[in-house]
């Protein structure tokens, strides 16, 4: 025990030069090799090739971390407009787009429970009808997209459609919304916004009757028009 602690001792200050070695690749593979000789004469086998290999390993490991970073967020800064090269928020310029008709179709629901189904469908609630006010709600939201999202263009709408209709299997009003301009960017986010708004008064309408209602499923089903064409969900 006497001769490894000396040993030991001995031992210290290449490992203390070994990592705070701040050279090439090559001095501290040469520093590793060092220190592993000095342990076999401590101990009197080298050590194992896992420990021995575990500071490069490391190292390049954190390098390749750190490079598969790098590489991923210059990636997706490529693929979304809203972001610049240097990762920060910005408005897309339109200016250099064609004109087109542009329309897009977004779905929504709002699950009810079959108490306040009832009272929505025989028009018993308290604040009045229901999907006629969120119906209303729903078509001013689409033109006030702009200012409730902040990186969205204030375009002109030539035509919003909001409809809701009540489902007895699940005791839910379904909502679709319709948004359409003639202009350079997209409608989407109109669509999306205004199912979301008639969402929600829907869940204003009814809250007093209930905590439990719930809003869901509120997605993009189709645009037509723009640089990428027509897409769909079903396709």
């Amino acid at each position: 025990m006497f001769y490894r602690g000396v040993g030991l001792r001995t031992a210290l200050p290449l490992s203390r030069r070994l990592f705070s070695n701040s050279g090439s690749s090559h001095d501290m593979s040469k520093a590793i090799s060092e220190l592993n000789q000095e342990m076999e004469s401590v101990f009197g086998e080298p050590p194992p090739s896992s420990l021995s290999g575990s500071i490069d390993n490391q190292s390049m490991t954190q390098d390749l971390k750190l490079s598969t970073v790098e590489m991923d967020d210059k990636k997706s800064f490529a693929g979304l407009t809203h972001i610049g090269s240097k990762g920060e928020a910005q408005m897309v310029d339109v200016s250099l787009k064609d004109i087109s008709k542009r329309v897009a179709v977004a779905r929504g629901k709002v699950i009810l429970g079959q108490k306040v189904f009832d009272l929505v469908s025989a028009n018993q609630m308290g604040k009045g009808d229901v999907l006629s006010v969120a119906k209303l709600s729903g078509i001013c939201g689409a033109k006030q997209t702009s200012n409730l999202i902040p990186l969205c263009h204030n375009i002109n709408l030539t035509h919003v459609r909001v409809d809701l209709a009540l489902n007895p299997q699940d005791f839910s009003v379904e909502i679709e919304g319709e948004a359409a301009s003639d202009g350079k960017t997209g409608v989407e986010m109109e669509a999306l916004t205004a199912v979301t708004v008639a969402s929600l008064t829907v869940y204003d309408m009814c809250k007093a009757a209930s905590k439990n209602i719930q809003i869901t499923d509120i997605r993009l089903e189709r645009k037509t028009g723009g640089k990428s064409g027509d897409w769909s969900r079903d396709k």
